[in-house]
């Protein structure tokens, strides 16, 4: 008797699981109409034959494959409702959606995909430049860096240096790079180009914050590591 009720709630246990990730795939048509591509289940994992996550949607009949997709770093996916995420994929060049049986498959795949586009964003920071440069250039970026920006008034006057790298800098930090004067938002990236530890500091922050499932600072930790790529990219630019 025990045993059955065991089978009965392990096999109860993986139909809910099965309907969590329950998926209706979408494509946008020329046309503006949405496309019914398919019933299928949704998983996040490494794409065979290459070294990247992605999604792919089986279809829940024949396991043909719905939907095979690269996640990325850009920002273009969104989260409508409670049941469906969206996105604009650059290989398709086309619009697709994934619409959810049940609002806790939504949400538990927006979470991979979001936690996949933080460590993203860390690894391209990994091969970005940091650290002083030789004096002569760093003279020249400045010179490049003022005639670029001398139309601009800083907010909050001249940032000298970055405030330690702590949990609670970063709003401000996260703030002055968003909202902040563009020559604020260039000084900023100068700063952290120049500055060896702060990558990791804000990798051990990165990974506490995970450690706590602490998800509003993880999310603010991805605005700033998304902002700050940009700036510093620009800034390569006029080097």
């Amino acid at each position: 008797m025990g045993e059955q009720r065991e089978a009965s709630a392990s096999a109860a246990a993986v139909a809910h699981s099965s309907n969590m990730q329950r998926v209706k795939v979408y494509r946008l048509r020329d046309g503006g109409k949405w496309d019914d591509q398919g019933t299928g289940h949704v998983a996040v994992d490494y794409i065979e034959g290459s070294k990247e996550p992605g999604l792919t949607v089986l279809d829940e009949e024949d396991n043909e494959t719905l939907l095979v997709h690269n996640i990325t770093s850009e920002d273009i996916y969104r989260k409508q409702e409670e049941t469906i995420i969206s996105w604009r994929d650059p290989e398709a060049a086309t619009e697709l959606a994934l619409s959810f049986q049940e609002a806790a498959g939504c949400s538990y795949i927006w979470d991979n995909i979001c936690d996949i586009q933080r460590n993203l964003q860390f690894s391209n920071l990994g091969g970005l430049e940091v650290g002083p440069r030789p004096a002569s250039e760093h003279l020249e970026a400045s010179r490049v860096l003022h005639s670029h920006d001398e139309s601009f008034r800083s907010v909050n006057g001249e940032l000298r240096e970055l405030p330690p790298v702590d949990l609670s800098n970063l709003p401000l930090i996260l703030k002055t790079i968003l909202e902040g004067g563009i020559t604020d938002q260039m000084r900023v990236a100068e700063l952290i180009t120049q500055d060896r530890d702060f990558f990791p500091k804000l990798l051990d922050i990165f990974r506490m914050c995970e450690d706590l499932e602490n998800l509003d600072d993880l999310h603010m930790i991805f605005k700033l590591v998304r902002g700050i790529s940009k700036y510093i990219s620009v800034l390569e630019c006029v080097r």
